[in-house]
């Protein structure tokens, strides 16, 4: 085999040349794609035909543009772009390129070089996936996962065989590096961080802080890999910056290149300081100031249209349902996420969307009851088996049209093919998430739309989205209700307010009449309503001045969830049957119910 140089090029040596001590700020614009190639960014030419035949580039995205020299470079990097501009390409495709090049061919039994740490369950097979197409040409470099929720005596012999390339979930890594003796990562050079934003916000920072500390990457004296004489490098990449993501690099990245922060608007609040200070001269060298925006920085694509509804809360569902029918019949091949802020939200309104059958005609006119929503629709959540996620995750992903419910465990990282809307029916809260949950859609430059519903007493939540540069436009909904018919409703006149409305008044007593007539479906209401009462109170900080649950009517709240009981017979109900099957269950020596987190 003909020896393979591991040099940079050209343009990789000026980047690092001109690379400032104390860390380089590399700015981003509104384009999505830049005019270079991959080629010219010094990737192997076969790379670069797999990054254009198998994965559809034509050219480099903006961030990518920007981020791969660096990464080839060596630097430790902090990688802030928007949602769906290929991050994932910006780490996975300078790994292989330095991978491939080793004189000597890595073998299995070398273990682990590349370490990607990923939130999610999903986002650990998407990532997979993208590897497995990017390795077409590279079959003596192996890829692997491991995540929550899959065998893990099969995990055990799979790193017993060896993993080059290894996408894991923190919690079940972290068991695999306390339990594994055969896990090999004596060579690992690469340890990257994908989302490093939402790994934090689900409670990882106390096992991210032990892997660093297991791995040896928290220190200067990283070890340094058999096959090259580059030192560890460590790689964030998010599309929000926090305080906690803050914290992650500095005790990981050591004099990083921060890429995509724009430092005409992002301020400096805090200082990391290099893991390797020894020898300096200058007082300050070795720290660098990394600009995290606070205000007015959030990056959203250019070309999403971003909409809101003000919706009164009783009027919510049958205008949700009236929407989706809105949507499907004007572009019947389009893909729609619909988010909601509990599992129990997902399974009622994923069960009555699934049966729910509605004809604006009266049965005296011989008018046939049909599917309100022809689609096909998948649901989405963390409480689910983990092969119904997978079956779920994968089958939305190939559909040409589809809807899928789903809470937040669907808006970090992943990436839909042809995803064509995004509705938020439940708040996000943060800003941040609104923004990773609007990602879903309008990526790597295709047009996208969302839709956001709010109630009347929480429209003060624009204005905290537009602290964050996000700017909404309202909907014309009473547009959209006036194009339904109202056969046999010929004395009602249209209504200028939604919940007056005879075609919303309609829709509710038919979903009302629906939902009593089936048993399983209104008990799933129940348990809808009450994990929906118990999210709303759980709004942290300047958020509670605008979710008040003070605020609610909620008999109006139950009816959203098409429930004619009132909310306190709705919650006693539900209490008394739990009770009941908690004593069954105890009498009957039955184990208790494992509960399983929502995201990974």
């Amino acid at each position: 085999m003909q020896k393979k140089s591991d040099k940079p090029n050209k343009e990789i040596a000026e980047t690092k040349n001109n690379e400032k001590k104390k860390g380089q700020i590399i700015n981003n614009n509104n384009d999505v794609f830049s005019s270079s190639s991959f080629s010219s960014l010094g990737l192997h030419p076969t790379l670069c035909h797999q990054l254009h035949e198998r994965m559809g580039f034509e050219a480099p995205t903006l961030v990518q543009a920007q981020a791969i020299p660096v990464i080839l470079s060596g630097r430790h990097a902090l990688v802030n772009a928007a949602t769906g501009t290929g991050k994932t390409v910006v780490y996975l495709a300078p790994i292989i390129h330095h991978l491939q090049s080793y004189e000597k061919r890595i073998q299995r039994s070398d273990g682990t070089f590349a370490l990607v740490l990923v939130p999610t369950r999903e986002l650990c097979l998407q990532v997979y996936e993208i590897l497995l197409k990017l390795l077409h040409r590279f079959h003596w470099i192996v890829p692997g996962y491991l995540m929550g929720g899959e065998n893990r005596s099969k995990e055990k012999a799979r790193l017993r065989k060896g993993i080059s390339v290894l996408i894991a979930t923190p919690g079940r890594l972290l068991d695999h590096l306390k339990n594994t003796t055969s896990f090999v990562y004596t060579n690992l050079r690469w340890i990257i961080f994908d989302e490093a934003d939402r790994i934090l916000e689900l409670g990882f920072g106390k096992d991210i802080q032990e892997i660093l500390d297991l791995l040896g990457s928290t220190k200067a004296e990283n070890a340094v890999p058999s096959h090259s004489k580059i030192q560890r490098q460590n790689l964030l990449l998010s599309a929000t910056l926090n305080e906690k993501v803050n914290h992650l690099a500095k005790i990981s990245l050591e004099n990083p290149v921060m890429i995509g922060l724009d430092d005409k608007r992002g301020e400096p609040i805090s200082t990391i300081e290099s893991l390797d200070t020894s020898g300096s001269d200058d007082d300050n060298e070795g720290k660098i100031s990394i600009k995290i925006p606070t205000i007015g920085d959030y990056n959203v694509p250019t070309q999403l249209i971003q909409r809101y509804m003000k919706v009164p809360c009783g009027s919510r569902l049958p205008v949700l349902l009236s929407l989706l029918k809105h949507l499907f019949d004007k572009e019947p091949s389009q893909k729609v996420v619909l988010f909601f802020s509990t599992c129990d939200a997902v399974d009622f309104h994923y069960s009555l969307l699934s049966e729910f059958q509605f004809s604006s005609y009266p049965q005296t006119e011989g008018g046939t009851k049909q599917m309100f929503i022809g689609c096909k629709t998948f649901r989405l959540h963390g409480n689910m088996e983990q092969i119904d996620r997978r079956t779920a995750f994968q089958a939305f992903k190939t559909e040409k049209s589809a809807l899928l419910l789903s809470t937040d465990v669907s808006a970090r990282g992943l990436d839909f093919p042809k995803v064509r809307c995004i509705i938020q029916y439940d708040s996000p809260g943060e800003a941040t998430e609104y923004v990773h949950r609007v990602g879903r859609t309008a990526r790597l430059g295709e047009r996208g739309e969302s839709f956001l519903f709010l109630q009347p007493i929480e429209i003060d939540y624009l204005q905290d989205l537009e602290k964050h540069g996000v700017s909404l436009t309202e909907y014309p909904l009473l547009k959209v209700l006036d194009s339904f018919p109202l056969h046999g409703l010929k004395n009602l006149k249209r209504s200028d307010f939604i919940d007056a409305h005879p075609w919303v008044l309609g829709l509710q007593k038919a979903l009302e009449s629906f939902i009593m007539s089936k048993p399983k479906i209104d008990e799933l209401a129940k348990k809808a309503f009450c994990s929906w009462v118990r999210a709303y109170t759980a709004h942290r900080g300047d958020l509670k001045r605008i979710f008040m649950i003070k605020k609610l009517h909620l008999g109006h709240v139950a009816k959203s969830f098409a429930l004619k009981q009132q909310p306190s017979l709705v919650g006693q109900s539900f209490q008394k049957q739990t009770k009941k099957r908690k004593r069954f269950d105890k009498k009957s020596g039955l184990p208790k119910k494992v509960k399983y987190s929502n995201s990974t």
